[in-house]
């Protein structure tokens, strides 16, 4: 028995042995192979040219960036008029834009691009909107501002922007308007002297005039109208830049169309559109026809049309003699048809109705009567009027379950389906840069910047001055639909030198019954 047990143990050591010898010779094999795997896989890379570092696109020694390094430290933000979506937060931030502000010269910078809009909207959405487009290469802002927009707490921190000009709508300003040679023209004569949207729609375009001016003293090279709950996406290009898309076009090109998109919500608590969407639905002109008209139905999922709003995109156009606007969406010239083309991967990104509090402030802003027949006078688009309806006459709990049965997107399978289909895309770029530059503390950054500007007593004369001067507040506001009964009739008969376009207002993506009636 004692020699048994010797042998069983010398066989079991002999084998233990051996088993951790071929242990040790496979790890000693998969240490030599891996580093050389590695580096066959790196050299690979490197002649196939590599991925782009995507954070490459943000080095602050790129030109596309229109900002300074500031050396002194951020302080903490304790206005009361900071919303908290401009904040910053805990999370871990995004180190190029660490403490930059916007205040470069601009003038070598080609092509030079202006956007314009008309807004009412407070800091928390408009803020965001401009230091994205600057990332993008947008270098000048022409703001026409009511509203919140007009308050001295935040047109203040707006005005100390580099490259933006804010225009008031005073009374000064009316009147200016009132002797515009649109009045006198018929293409937009469809959308004179009506509420709501129509009014919007000419108010608009009076501006687009005036930015047209003032991007010609400016020696700006394009404009582009924008509304400030959207934003280009320049996917596509070389770089994720506009400047760089504009300067590839050929001078023969007189303005680019580009198709938008529409924000698919898939909350109704969204607080923070820019930083929480990231899902959209892609435009009829970015996909195939017979994936589109395929997938019409589903798309629709019981609204009056695939998107909610308008589908016919936005423009931008080159800045030169006799443009005019064509309303929201487009521009003209007085002499010639422009040349145009059409984008086919960058888009505006459309956030509509991304929070459920916009079906109230958008009634609000709006003093039809919640019919069918009054409200086809106040809305171009049927969505708008469905929604203007329920926001009047439903109660809160009622507008919760219209809006989450046809703006939020619940259905995680018809998602899915979507999303295969190409129907809906995820979008990610721009909620990267506004988060990158909210964590850096920009946004803090600039509303400190600008207060620090203002001392308190001048900051509160400013308030005064703002409530008492000829700046139309809620109490005396003159509506763009008197504007042609103020004005004198004074102009004389001018010569059209065009053929008739009228305006193009928004209009909805086409419906298969249209296709059919065009065959």
């Amino acid at each position: 028995m004692a020699v048994l047990h010797s042998s069983n143990k010398s066989s079991f050591q002999s084998s233990s042995s051996s088993s951790s010898q071929n242990l040790n010779s496979r790890l000693v094999l998969l240490l030599t192979l891996l580093p050389l795997s590695l580096a066959a896989f790196a050299f690979v890379l490197q002649w196939r040219g590599g991925p782009e570092d995507p954070t490459s696109l943000f080095s602050p020694d790129r030109k596309d960036f229109s900002f300074k390094i500031n050396t002194e430290p951020v302080r903490s933000l304790s206005s009361s008029d900071c919303v908290n979506v401009l904040a910053r937060t805990n999370s871990v931030s995004f180190p190029y834009f660490r403490d930059w502000n916007f205040s470069l010269d601009h003038s070598d910078l080609k092509p030079k691009i202006c956007i314009t809009t008309s807004t009412s909207a407070g800091l928390e959405q408009v803020l965001p909107w401009i230091l994205y487009h600057k990332v993008i290469g947008i270098t000048t802002f022409f703001l026409f501002v009511e509203g919140k927009a007009a308050s001295p707490s935040v047109s203040k921190v707006l005005e100390s922007i580099t490259g933006v000009k804010v225009i008031y709508r005073t009374r000064e300003l009316e009147e200016q308007q009132a002797k515009s040679r649109i009045w006198n023209e018929t293409w937009l004569g469809n959308f004179f002297y009506k509420p709501c949207n129509y009014e919007l729609f000419v108010k608009q375009s009076l501006n687009m005039e005036m930015a047209i001016v003032m991007a010609r003293e400016a020696r700006m090279d394009w404009i582009i109208h924008l509304d400030t709950d959207e934003l280009i996406h320049p996917a596509g290009g070389s770089e994720y830049s506009v400047r760089k898309l504009l300067s590839d076009l050929p001078a023969s090109v007189d303005m680019v169309v580009f198709p938008n998109y529409e924000s698919s919500v898939e909350r109704d608590d969204i607080k923070d559109p820019f930083g929480e969407v990231s899902m959209f639905k892609k435009n009829y002109d970015h996909l195939p026809k017979e994936t589109y008209f395929a997938n019409y139905r589903e798309a629709t999922r019981g609204n009056p049309n695939y998107f909610l709003t308008y589908g016919n995109g936005k423009s931008a156009a080159r800045v030169q003699s006799f443009l005019r606007p064509n309303g929201a969406h487009r521009w003209h010239n007085y002499r010639r048809t422009p040349n145009e083309i059409k984008f086919n991967e960058t888009a505006v990104l459309h956030y509509t109705y991304p929070k459920f509090s916009d079906l109230t402030s958008r009634r609000d802003r709006c003093g039809c009567k919640p019919t069918k027949e009054d409200v086809q006078r106040c809305f171009m688009l049927e969505f708008d009027r469905d929604a203007f309806i329920i926001a009047s006459t439903a109660t809160e709990e009622e507008m919760r379950d219209w809006y989450r049965e046809h703006v939020v997107w619940t259905d995680k399978d018809l998602k899915t389906r979507l999303l295969k289909k190409g129907i809906l895309t995820r979008i990610y770029a721009p909620m990267v840069i506004i988060q990158a530059l909210r964590e850096s503390g920009v946004f803090s950054s600039v509303i400190e910047s600008a207060q620090a500007r203002t001392p308190k007593e001048k900051f509160l004369s400013a308030i005064d001055r703002g409530n008492n001067s000829g700046a139309i507040g809620s109490n005396k506001v003159i509506s763009s639909r008197k504007i042609g009964n103020m004005r004198e009739f004074q102009a004389t008969r001018r010569a059209v030198l065009e053929i008739v376009h009228t305006a193009i207002p928004p209009l909805s993506p086409p419906h298969p019954d249209d296709i059919r009636l065009d065959i």
